[in-house]
Parts: C-alpha cells; structure tokens; sequence
C-alpha cells in the first residue's frame, strides 16, 4: 500500500473517532446524571475501558500473532506517556483558571494507583528473566489485575463519599431516558473499537514504509495512535464542561493500558512478557513514573501561575518528560 493510501484511512479512523468520542462524552455525562456516579469515576471506569480497547487489541496482536513482545509493551507504556502528556492540552484549553485548580481530590487515588502499578512493571522489567513466575505468566500479571479493581471500588467509594458529603441534589432520569443513553453509548464504543482497532494496522504499514524500529514504533507511533480514542473523548468531555471526567478519562486509562500488559502475557505462551521485552522499555515506565508524579503535585499543590500565559510549570515538566523518552527510546533501537 501507498503512503497516501495509508494516510487516507488514517484519517477516516480518525474522523470516526472523533465524532464516536464526542457521542460517548454526552451518553457517559448522561448516565452520570441518571445514576448520581460521579465524574471522575465515570471516567475511569466506563470511558477509560473503552477507549483502551484499541490498545487490548493491538497488544494481543502483536504478542498472540505476531510474537512481538516489544511491540505490545512499548505500545501499553507508550500509551500511558502520551495519556499523560494530553493533560497538557487539557491544561491549556483551561482558560479562566488552571485545570488542577479545578480538579477533584478524587484523582489522586487514581494516579496513586497508577504509580503503584508502574512501579511494579518498571521492577519486573529491571528484574527480566530473574522474575518469578507461574507457568508462563509473571506473578506481576494477577497483582496488576487486583490493584486495578482495588482502584476502582476505591475512586468510586471516594466520590460516593463526597457526593452524599455535598448534598448534591439529583434530578430523576425520565422514563427511557437512561435505556436510550446506554443504546448510544454503546454503539458510539462499537465505532471506537471498530476504527481504533484498524488504527495498528494502519500505524504497522505507515511504521514499516519509514523503516523505525518496533519498541520505538509501540512507544512512539502506535501510542499516540491508539489513544486517538482517549483524546476525542476526553475534548468531548472537556466540551461539556466536564473536567473531571476528562481528567478521570486520561488516569483511568493509564491504569487500563497497565492491566493490559497482564492480559499481553497471558496470551504470550512462550514466558512471562516482561522478561522477553527488552529493558529498554524500564525507561518509559520510569518516564509515566516521572510524570505521574508530577501531576500529584499538581493536585496537591494547585498552582495558579501559567507559563507563557498557557499552561502551569506542571505540564512544562510534563512535554519536558516526554521529550526525554522519546529521545531515550529512539537511541535505544530495539
């Protein structure tokens, strides 16, 4: 195929995308309302899966078809990265105040969950072969799975919490109402899937025509591909005014994107993943370690100065992370 074809269904995923993510924003803002779920745990919880799904299927591929570990791994960690760095333009299209001046406590759970479960990937990466393991799978693999369903029940017995704390008075959903959302937000994720998964393929061909190595291809291409559907929801949600599920939208699939390397390994029968996939690959969990962290500050802090009159010193710190890994990762060759 031409570089132009390629081109071409690349952005039809896109546009597709895009219109999906913003339907997907409306229903999940919706069922919010309907239910009395809070913002941040919606977005965790129920955006946050779906747009993750193109990276599931992408990384069972590439592990369970075409038995390339550093292609799966890189593109989860990847992922995670770029997750991270769109919080920038989050960051930037508040213009009245700072986005982690709004914010919610709430997603500080989130990103402390987030660490946890990087730390442990970036250990069994250093760690490699050395690992213990059961079968062919990590012992990493069920651990990463507990603490992200402990992530969940958490986030969302926090925003109960503080939802009932509030007094937050919630209008009744209208007969069908509720059953007509859940129509469109599924068929809105059916479109996120469909186009989302063709989107590897795409990035595949496009990668190979310019001859880049596979970690850097997952880490670098195929991550910011495959969180397409991350971006147009979370624009979607920054739309209606949601910040919160914009920002629960990002962390949650962070969390997602590492469960997933748990679900890579068990379809990797020829060991545990994280031993085969080159090291290298340690630096990119250290770098979402790295920038994690910086958003906790954000959070905690709640900084009111803007660099530029743009974004606040944290999402600075956040391009400047990013652009460390990039070059680490490209030099790095595997």
């Amino acid at each position: 195929m031409t570089i132009a074809w390629l081109l071409l269904q690349f952005a039809v995923c896109a546009a597709l995308i895009a219109r999906a993510g913003y339907l997907l924003s409306g229903s999940a803002d919706a069922l919010a309302d309907a239910y009395g779920w809070g913002r941040g745990w919606v977005g965790l919880a129920l955006l946050a899966t779906v747009t993750s799904l193109p990276e599931l299927a992408s990384g069972i591929s590439a592990v369970a078809v075409v038995g390339a570990p550093n292609l799966a791994v890189g593109n989860a960690l990847g992922a995670c990265v770029v997750n991270l760095l769109f919080l920038v333009v989050v960051d930037a299209l508040q213009r009245h105040q700072p986005m982690y001046a709004r914010a919610s406590t709430t997603h500080l759970l989130s990103a402390g969950f987030g660490v946890v479960m990087l730390g442990f990937v970036a250990l069994s990466l250093l760690t490699g072969a050395r690992a213990p393991a059961v079968l062919h799978v990590g012992v990493y693999s069920p651990l990463l799975l507990a603490l992200y369903l402990l992530a969940l029940k958490g986030v969302h017995g926090h925003e109960r919490r503080a939802l009932a704390g509030a007094a937050v008075v919630r209008t009744p959903a209208l007969p069908g109402q509720a059953r007509r959302e859940w129509r469109r937000f599924g068929l809105s994720a059916l479109v996120v899937l469909a186009a989302g998964s063709w989107l590897p393929e795409v990035a595949d061909g496009l990668a190979q025509a310019l001859g880049l190595s596979r970690s850097f291809v997952g880490t670098v291409f195929m991550a910011v591909v495959t969180t397409l559907p991350e971006m147009a929801v979370t624009l979607g949600a920054l739309r209606l005014g949601a910040l919160d599920m914009a920002i629960g939208n990002l962390l949650g699939s962070n969390l997602f994107n590492v469960v997933i390397l748990a679900v890579d390994d068990a379809f990797y029968v020829r060991g545990p993943l994280l031993a085969d996939a080159s090291p290298a690959h340690a630096g990119t969990a250290v770098t979402a370690l790295v920038m994690t962290g910086l958003v906790i500050i954000g959070l905690v802090m709640r900084p009111q100065g803007r660099a530029l009159r743009v974004v606040g010193w944290v999402s600075v710190g956040l391009v400047a992370a990013y652009v460390v890994n990039v070059a680490l990762v490209y030099l790095g060759g595997a």
